[in-house]
């Protein structure tokens, strides 16, 4: 048996920070939750990024709703990836009952409940705040990787790129980008041949593939107008608390392709317009990547290089990005070495194969004289979870397993009645919901190949018109021809016939 004093101070002087925190809950000894010895996050280290992980069913939701809740009330707005649909209930107080006020008591402080500003976005024709961006904004480099397209495929992007910025041909939506890659190798291909250089239609054809399969996933709906303003994640309430933005993604789970090419288009446009940061005490946004696996299985290798850039930039703009999966082994490395914060809730052996995954999961965490983190990786209960963050001097804080603190909202979903309220009163539902479309290049386009059609038929007209008096000319040349010379003049007259006649009817006899 440890002794539990010295183990309180231990967590007491890891977890000390002098600025602003969020306290997480208590550190637990011996499977015995330790009052008032805290586990307590500064904000200053929040946009190192972070992991929560662990099995289905071990809380892992709940933990990302009281941290999304915390840092709200700290005036930091909260960016959620809600693919399982249960966290719109950030919106309503939860409710207390013996189980909430029995955890509380050993944690060492009350528990109150309260709702928070919430703003429910979306990516497909579900209720909320539309999510979009133009195929322009994207960009060549961004839209070649999430096609996955090669070298060669990707300078032909490049080149349509230019071409339309040369024109002023806005590439709004994926309408407007596979019209202008049919013309390239059909109506326009001298005119590129002329400008760019000639451009393959096998090539052309291999993108043109690509794009359809990222149109099936439903990219049609995020591609387009009006385009996502990211300052509009920034919002604060009327009391100072940050707007939670909820996008509801419970439709697009086997459309991994639409979400990993909406994830990495946000990630790169927050890196593009955020201003430089520095030290500030505090982040500027957080967002949680739910079901973080759906970003890292289907991604290319080039777009894990992109991803893995943006992570390892994006903090500079006081960002942090939060992935939440089943297990750590789901991020890559590269990604997993960027994160500053771990929180670990169980993880269950039932093969050979689940054993090593957990030997090796425990190796990522701080070594500590308190716990044997393979054995508590799989003795973890509901709501519990080993914690690894760093303090403000960015040093790693001792290995802690927490009793957590329980979510001060519902823990449920919205009801039908209570979403259609919180919809009313949004102010970027306006803003956002409106279908526009602009002349882009599609119609561009449209109107150039039919004027050049109008064109040719006109010439070809003009052509066979010319072919026709030209060929009536001659006609009446040759007559004037024959009429004026003597020879068909003498055989053509009325005596020369009336004779030949009379000759003929003589040999009939």
């Amino acid at each position: 048996m440890a002794d539990k004093q010295a183990f309180f101070d231990y967590i007491n002087n890891g977890y000390t920070t002098k600025g602003e925190f969020i306290n997480l809950g208590a550190a637990m000894l011996d499977g015995e939750t330790v009052k008032d010895a805290y586990v307590k996050v500064p904000l200053k280290t929040l946009n190192r990024h972070g992991l929560i992980a662990g099995a289905t069913g071990t809380g892992k939701t709940k933990t990302l709703q009281i941290i999304a809740e915390n840092l709200s009330e700290k005036g930091i707005p909260v960016l959620l990836m809600d693919i399982k649909g249960d966290l719109s209930g950030i919106a309503e107080p939860g409710t207390n009952n013996a189980k909430i006020e029995e955890r509380h008591s050993a944690i060492g402080f009350p528990y109150e409940a309260k709702k928070f500003p919430a703003e429910i976005l979306t990516l497909s024709d579900q209720e909320g705040v539309r999510l979009r961006a133009t195929v322009s904004e994207f960009g060549p480099v961004l839209l070649s990787r999430i096609l996955d397209l090669s070298d060669v495929q990707a300078g032909i992007v490049s080149v349509i790129f230019k071409y339309c910025d040369d024109n002023k041909m806005p590439l709004l939506d994926l309408k407007d980008f596979k019209k202008i890659l049919q013309y390239t190798t059909d109506e326009g291909k001298d005119e590129f041949a002329e400008e760019y250089g000639r451009i393959s239609s096998s090539s052309t054809g291999a993108i043109l593939r690509k794009v359809v399969e990222l149109e099936q996933q439903g990219a049609d709906l995020f591609f387009g107008e009006k385009s996502f303003e990211t300052d509009d994640l920034l919002r604060i309430d009327e009391n100072g608390r940050g707007y939670i933005n909820i996008i509801r993604l419970t439709d697009i789970q086997d459309r991994p392709k639409l979400f990993s090419t909406f994830m990495l288009s946000l990630l790169a446009e927050i890196y593009a317009t955020f201003p430089e940061q520095g030290d500030s005490g505090r982040p500027e946004l957080v967002i949680f990547i739910d079901e973080a696996h759906l970003i890292f299985n289907e991604a290319s290798s080039a777009l894990l290089n992109q991803i893995e850039s943006i992570v390892k930039l994006i903090r500079s703009k006081g960002v942090g990005l939060y992935f939440v999966t089943q297990n750590p082994t789901d991020v890559p490395d590269a990604v997993l070495s960027q994160l500053g914060l771990k929180i670990q809730h169980a993880l269950r052996a039932f093969t050979a194969k689940d054993r090593k995954a957990i030997k090796l999961t425990a190796e990522n965490y701080p070594l500590s004289d308190y716990y044997k983190t393979d054995e508590v990786l799989t003795a973890l209960g509901i709501g519990e979870a080993l914690v690894s963050a760093l303090n403000e001097k960015g040093i790693p804080t001792p290995l802690a397993r927490t009793m957590l603190r329980a979510p001060m909202s519902r823990m449920d979903v919205l009801t039908d009645d209570e979403l259609k309220d919180l919809l009313k009163t949004s102010k970027l539902i306006p803003k956002y919901n409106e279908v526009i479309d602009r002349e882009s290049a599609y119609e561009m386009l449209t109107e150039k190949i039919e004027i050049a059609n109008k064109e040719e038929a006109k010439e070809k007209a003009e052509k066979e018109k010319e072919a026709a008096r030209n060929s009536t000319s001659s006609r009446s040349s040759s007559r004037r021809r024959s009429s004026s010379n003597p020879w068909i003049k003498t055989l053509s007259s009325p005596t020369v016939i009336r004779s030949v006649l009379g000759i003929l009817g003589k040999l009939m006899k």
